[in-house]
């Protein structure tokens, strides 16, 4: 792969890392307007429906295979629940924890499980051993997520001097 295209995909991972935040402030105050996180992360599911299906119709995507849809494990399914898992805790934690301290915590978790994933392989995955490297730089994630959830006050900011 050339260097401009690698660029390209890393710079897209930062946009998805990025957009997280967003969804998960947006969300907890659509929490706040229909009274509980459950609402707030079926509409969030029910816009991403609406706004997925005309981008599928205009690129014009065949059906997916039925035999696949029959023949495919459960754990394939699994994604969807993740998701529900995931937005409707960040609807109950972000306003406590702050988006900076959910967000860190929340990518804590996908570090410490993306490399067990990696090591053993699982669900498809290529095999990438869990070396030294690897788990000291998902160490100090961990400390950088500590730092930035328990030096903050709330409603403290840098103060600019002057």
């Amino acid at each position: 792969m050339s260097t401009v295209h690698w660029a390209g995909l890393l710079l897209l991972a930062v946009v998805a890392g990025a957009v997280v935040p967003f969804q998960s402030a947006i969300n907890a105050n659509l929490t706040r307007g229909l009274g509980h996180p459950l609402w707030a992360t079926l509409a969030s599911l029910l816009v991403s429906i609406v706004v997925l299906l005309p981008i599928m119709l205009a690129m014009r995507l065949p059906l997916p295979s039925l035999a696949f849809i029959s023949k495919a494990p459960l754990w394939m399914w699994a994604g969807g629940a993740f998701g529900v898992c995931f937005i409707s805790l960040a609807l109950m934690l972000l306003p406590k924890l702050g988006a900076s301290g959910f967000i860190a915590l929340a990518l804590a978790g996908q570090v410490v499980a993306s490399l067990v994933l990696d090591h053993f392989g699982w669900f498809g995955l290529v095999e990438r051993q869990m070396t030294l490297p690897r788990v000291l730089g998902a160490v100090l994630l961990i400390a950088g997520v500590a730092l930035i959830q328990f030096s903050a006050a709330p409603g403290k900011g840098l103060v600019a001097a002057g």
